[in-house]
């Protein structure tokens, strides 16, 4: 593995390798998702699944294949996520003409809370960052950036619950959980990304509750 000063290195050279092309994808960003949110619909689901398969294609060979390829030292762990990204954006692409997925806003109770206050925290993440100590251009911005990318997908994800596809639920999910706390928090100290942390959690609980109900036995009819 490299050193943090070798990682921080590495966003830098990325965020200013791309810019301003975060500044583009955070906005779009923004505005899939408050369309999503405010006007759920075919359309508003189909251009959220069109933003992340460009938003991870783009993460996937110009973040892990292109310019911060050092990040993985001497290994190729950029290549194995790199083609973990690709794969997910080519299964959101697919998805725009099965049309399985439908992402809208949980309409009351703890899901609705959580969902707006792990959103709110994802568009959060440069502000984290610069409360950190870290500086532009290497704030990590959703769209451009593998971790706030991650988290966002997780999260629309979880809005179309029980229709998802699971193998973009469980490539995140891979993402999110077991690397966080012990690579990017506690090696490279990057703090922000407990937000991915939680998130991961937060989308693992409501996969497993979603699983129990789907294998509930189904109670036959009542006589009439």
């Amino acid at each position: 593995m490299i050193s943090p000063d070798e990682f921080w290195h590495v966003m830098a050279a990325y965020g200013a390798g791309i810019s301003p092309v975060q500044i583009v994808f955070y906005i779009a960003a923004i505005l899939c998702v408050g369309w999503v949110f405010l006007k759920p619909g075919k359309i508003p689901s189909l251009c959220a699944k069109l933003y992340l398969a460009i938003a991870f294609t783009w993460t996937g060979i110009a973040f892990y294949m292109i310019l911060a390829k050092d990040m993985a030292g001497d290994s190729h762990g950029n290549y194995v996520f790199g083609a973990a990204f690709i794969v997910v954006s080519a299964l959101f692409a697919v998805d725009l003409f099965r049309q399985r997925m439908h992402f809208s806003l949980p309409p009351t109770g703890w899901q609705k809370v959580f969902t707006l206050t792990l959103i709110a925290l994802v568009f959060c993440y440069p502000l984290f960052g610069i409360a950190f100590g870290h500086h532009f251009p290497s704030l990590m911005v959703p769209g451009t950036f593998p971790c706030p990318t991650v988290a966002l997908g997780l999260l629309l994800l979880t809005t179309a619950l029980p229709q998802v596809d699971r193998v973009i639920y469980i490539l995140l999910l891979i993402c999110a959980i077991p690397f966080t706390p012990f690579v990017q928090i506690a090696r490279y100290g990057v703090y922000e990304d407990t937000i991915l942390f939680a998130t991961g959690i937060y989308s693992l609980i409501l996969l497993v509750r979603y699983w129990k109900v789907e294998r509930l036995p189904r109670q036959p009819p009542s006589p009439t």
